[in-house]
């Protein structure tokens, strides 16, 4: 029990800020593309609270956490119509995209951040922990949403990128996308993306801040 109250201490902001940044940024880029239910929805705010799904946000991983399994969750819908887009093909890639591309902008700033405190001598402490863990949340959220499956963000990026007719049974499979994605987990290929999708953006990550490291170290 000791256990999950220090990490629930550690990962809640960082999480919470996590799902609020990729859905925020999802609705925002809809609605510029000319679709206003999310921002109707009031889901363009950084509030975290117009974001969390009870059930899905607290209770699933929690209890996956307990019971040692995969833990992972997911956030309150969003309503999205693409139909309203002028281009709903092409700009249901880049709805898509917004939402992973907003978690690798939040893991360089919690890599900043990391950097600023240790270089102020607060490295291993409270605030330090929590600005590690915003990289690794943000890092793993936006690796796990590029999942190549509807109806992940990969899965609507791999849509607009196929030929009519193969899109248009590609998005069959939506139906049968957490049977999928319970099966990927299960057989650990969503272990091995995971992995994979992450060491090359904290590749990335090292490329952008390692000057400022340099510097202040």
């Amino acid at each position: 029990m000791d256990e999950l109250i220090r990490n629930l201490a550690v990962y809640a902001l960082p999480i919470l800020f996590a799902i609020t940044m990729h859905d925020a940024a999802q609705a925002f880029v809809a609605r510029h593309f000319g679709d206003n239910s999310g921002h109707a929805a009031g889901r363009t705010t950084l509030n975290p609270l117009a974001h969390i799904d009870l059930i899905g946000t607290i209770v699933i991983p929690v209890v996956l956490y307990l019971f040692r399994g995969p833990v992972f969750g997911y956030a309150k819908p969003l309503p999205i119509d693409y139909s309203q887009m002028r281009n709903p093909k092409r700009d249901m890639a880049w709805v898509a995209l917004s939402g992973p591309a907003a978690n690798f902008l939040m893991a360089l700033i919690w890599a900043l951040l990391a950097i600023f405190l240790r270089y102020f001598r607060v490295g291993e402490s409270y605030p330090h922990l929590v600005a590690q863990a915003g990289v690794q949340v943000n890092i793993w959220l936006m690796a796990f949403n590029l999942l190549p499956i509807p109806p992940m963000d990969g899965g609507r990026v791999v849509f607009s990128m196929l030929p009519h007719k193969a899109a248009y049974k590609f998005a069959k499979l939506e139906p049968y996308g957490l049977i999928i994605l319970l099966l990927l987990i299960m057989t650990h290929i969503v272990g091995y993306w995971l992995a994979i999708v992450g060491t090359i953006a904290d590749l990335l990550l090292s490329l952008i801040v390692y000057p400022l490291n340099l510097l202040l170290s």
